[in-house]
């Protein structure tokens, strides 16, 4: 367990939503092996672009259409020549490779995680 209590209050600042990747493309010029993503979080939020180091456990094919969660509220990141928007979550597995934060049936695109 954590010893950092955060209040409800900081918790509702970190905007988490639900989106479907629409695009994968090879992040050829990042310095570790990573994709570049586009991920549609619905009308409201719109399309919205992240690098994430996943080519471990996933190939461009197995992630188009796959619904992820991403933190959508950070500031864009440049990355290298690409501007990241949103930051895609996951879990490191036992080798410390990301393996995606799951939602295990579907949900409307810019659903917010609470």
């Amino acid at each position: 367990m954590s010893d950092k209590t955060i209040s409800w209050d900081d918790f509702e600042k970190v905007d988490i939503r639900s989106g479907t990747i629409i695009d994968v493309q090879p992040f050829l010029e990042a310095r570790k092996p990573a994709f570049k993503l586009k991920i549609d979080f619905g009308d409201k939020i719109g399309v919205k672009r992240s690098s994430a180091q996943i080519t471990r456990h996933y190939s461009p094919e197995t992630l188009l259409g796959r619904q992820v969660l991403a933190v959508v509220n950070f500031p864009p990141r440049q990355i290298g020549p690409f501007m990241s928007e949103v930051l895609t979550l996951g879990l490191p597995d036992e080798n410390g490779d990301v393996v995606l934060a799951a939602i295990d049936k579907p949900v409307p695109n810019g659903g917010k995680l609470f």
